[in-house]
Order: C-alpha cells, then sequence, then structure tokens
C-alpha cells in the first residue's frame, strides 16, 4: 500500500485517516494545532505540525510529504468575516514543493460554490464551466487550476457540496428563525460518510486528472427539506419567507456514481 500524507486532519481529515489505516495505508497527518499531535498520534496517524500561509510554510513539510505516493489537500479557504486570505497563494507555495517531493498523486478537495445559483435553476455537471461570484469560489477554482494544469504530479479535483455530518447539520443553525430565504432553493448536500467513501474509491480506482462532483443525489426544497429535519430531530420549525424568488442550482454526481461505481447514502 502507497503511503498517503493528509493536509488538513480536521473534521473530515482525521476519520478519513483512520479509515485508511483500516484498509493498510500508512498515514501522515497534519495540523495547525499543537494540541491535536497527540491525537493524531493516538490515532496511529503520523503526526506534522505545518501552517501554510501566502508568505511561505511553516513546518516540517518536507518530512510529511516524504515517500508519499498521494497528497489529499484539505484545507479550505478562509473567507468568512474579517479574514481574507490569498488562498491562491498558498496553493502555488503548496505546489512548488510538491514539485520536489514523492507526491506523484493529488487529491484537491474543492466545494460546489465554484458554481453559481441561478433563478432558473440550473442542473450542473463537470462540463459547466464554473463561474463563481463568491471570493472564497473564485479562488478555490483559481486553485483548481492551478493544480490540475502543474504537469509534476496528477490531481484529482473533488467537488463537495455541503458537509453535514453526526455532529453537523444546518438545521440546527435554522431551528427557530424566521423569514428565511430561498425557500424553494434546491439542497446540495453530502454525509461526511460519503465524503470518506468517495475519496476511498478514487484512490482503489487509481482515478485522477479529472473532477469530480460530489454531492448526494436528493434535492427537495430548502424549505421542505429543513421542515422535515427539524421534526424529525425535535427542532423549532425554520420558518421560510416564499414570497421572494429563488435561486439556486442542482449539482448532478452521475459522473461520480458511474466512473466509480458508488452509491450514496441517505442526508
Amino acid at each position: 500500500m502507497p503511503q498517503i500524507s493528509i493536509l488538513g486532519c480536521g473534521w473530515l481529515g482525521l476519520p478519513l485517516a483512520k479509515d485508511l489505516l483500516e484498509k493498510g495505508f500508512s498515514v501522515n497527518g497534519s495540523t495547525t494545532s499543537e494540541n491535536k499531535l497527540s491525537i493524531l498520534e493516538s490515532s496511529e496517524v503520523k503526526p506534522f505540525l505545518v501552517t501554510v500561509s501566502p508568505e511561505g510554510i511553516q513546518g516540517n513539510l518536507n518530512d510529511f510529504l516524504k515517500d508519499s505516493e498521494i497528497l489529499i489537500i484539505d484545507i479550505p479557504p478562509k473567507l468568512k468575516g474579517d479574514t481574507n486570505e490569498n488562498f491562491v497563494a498558498k496553493i502555488q507555495n503548496l505546489a512548488l514543493e510538491i514539485e520536489k517531493s514523492s507526491i506523484k498523486k493529488v487529491l484537491f478537495i474543492s466545494s460546489t460554490s465554484v458554481y453559481t445559483d441561478a433563478e432558473n435553476i440550473p442542473v450542473i455537471t463537470e462540463e459547466d464551466i464554473p463561474n463563481p461570484d463568491t471570493k472564497s469560489g473564485r479562488q478555490l477554482f483559481e486553485s483548481e487550476n492551478l493544480l490540475l494544469n502543474n504537469p509534476k504530479f496528477s490531481t484529482t479535483i473533488l467537488r463537495f457540496g455541503g458537509l453535514i455530518g453526526e455532529d453537523r447539520h444546518p438545521v440546527k443553525f435554522l431551528s427557530g428563525r424566521e423569514n428565511i430565504e430561498n425557500a424553494d432553493g434546491p439542497i446540495n448536500l453530502i454525509h461526511q460518510k460519503d465524503c470518506i467513501g468517495v475519496i476511498l474509491k478514487i484512490i482503489e480506482k487509481d482515478c485522477w486528472n479529472t473532477v469530480f462532483n460530489a454531492v448526494a443525489p436528493i434535492h427537495p426544497s430548502r424549505k421542505e427539506y429543513y421542515t422535515q429535519k427539524a421534526e424529525s430531530l425535535g427542532l423549532d420549525l425554520p420558518k421560510f419567507n416564499a414570497e421572494k424568488k429563488s435561486v439556486g442550482k442542482i449539482i448532478d454526481s452521475s459522473k461520480l456514481k458511474a466512473v466509480l461505481d458508488y452509491k450514496f447514502g441517505g442526508i
């Protein structure tokens, strides 16, 4: 089994690392927090303290990448609130180091935010050229291209929809709120278990130099889905404003299901 390095062992990266270990891979994992080094080590992930910034890279990236064939990049842009980093510069710095390493294959965790919402609710496939209308989407798309166009390694882009899990669901944020917009906009969500399942399939099938949308093939309206979810969890119901016209998109994951022979779970 080849060695795998996971840059960003957080909400997704750590459980992914555990699953890879169970399958016989050796795993190097990075964190930006010294407190999490012991958590990685106790999970039998070889821990590294690595911070990638627009100015450079802090930590022992060389040893983190050493002898690994696959690198999984799971470090989302920090562009919310007052934070406005240059994410593309971070990926540029990282790419320079990947070129000098043993890494042959890169899996970049991106987002369906690279696609723009619209009033006509389009169905989006990987054939549609992204035209992101947010800072995060624009920087992700530029970073995708930067990696895809690098001839020194093979890259697969994985565009996840909204991430949910046993401990993470947007209905908890929406519960009890009123006058919520975009009532008829469709949902595009993916469960943590499917995120991991898709990544394992990409590695198993050695599927590189491509782009995948990764969203559960269930797209009810936001009002329908979150109302039902709140009811099932015993939460206060969210109240949507259906007067304003909704926008959105339906992300099609047919390519992923066909190429990887993957079956999604529930949301």
